[in-house]
């Protein structure tokens, strides 16, 4: 995989559509090895697969980050954990799972209710989508629920008067993901991992060693 071509668009695109419910990377192997990069190329391409093959590490590592920052203030715990799921709920695969889980669950006590939970059909002309799909959590539009999420966690971090200590948080979160992608030596495994099925399906723009 050459990752100097791969654009930051094509990055942000894959992040989004690939599918995050792996577990993350085992401890000694993300705090294996560590270099210097030689020269900007190397590090930038460096830092794009190790976000690509570390992304729930690192998710997982500033979740940690906001809720250390936030043992003693629950309202800011809960407004952490909202802001969490509707970044997830930006991801396809995640959306969409959720979206079947809960829907199985009601309809267990409420198939009627289910029913309407089902996401809308797309219109089909000559065999093929008239559209790209749009992504439907519990038979809503996707952005219904990150906004609705967004303004409630929102609202609990000014309750909570935390907004200055979630900065820091996300400060410390994101320079500790950017150190460690940056320095990170990517082993063979992550380098085939980009040629997985998983990652095919939704890279625009990829090319072979």
């Amino acid at each position: 995989m050459d990752w100097g071509n791969v654009t930051a668009e094509d990055l942000m695109d894959a992040l989004r559509e690939v599918d995050w419910s792996l577990p993350p990377r085992p401890l000694p192997e993300f705090f294996s090895k560590f270099t210097f990069p030689r020269s900007y190329a190397k590090w930038n391409s460096r830092l794009k697969c190790n976000l690509y093959y570390y992304r729930t590490n690192y998710f997982v590592m500033i979740v940690v980050v906001l809720g250390l920052g936030f043992l003693r203030r629950p309202l800011a715990i809960i407004a952490a954990l909202l802001t969490a799921l509707s970044i997830a709920f930006l991801n396809d695969s995640f959306a969409g799972s959720f979206s079947e889980k809960v829907t199985r669950t009601v309809r267990q006590f409420s198939p009627h209710l289910a029913a309407k939970m089902r996401p809308p059909l797309t219109p089909v002309i000559r065999g093929r989508p008239s559209a790209k799909r749009a992504v439907h959590i519990c038979g809503r539009p996707r952005w219904v629920f990150v906004l609705l999420l967004s303004a409630v966690s929102i609202f609990l971090w000014f309750v909570s008067c935390g907004l200055l200590t979630v900065l820091w948080a996300l400060v410390i979160g994101l320079s500790a993901t950017l150190l460690h992608a940056s320095f990170r030596t990517p082993n063979l495994k992550a380098r085939l991992n980009t040629f997985r099925e998983e990652f095919r399906a939704v890279w625009r723009n990829y090319s072979d060693l």
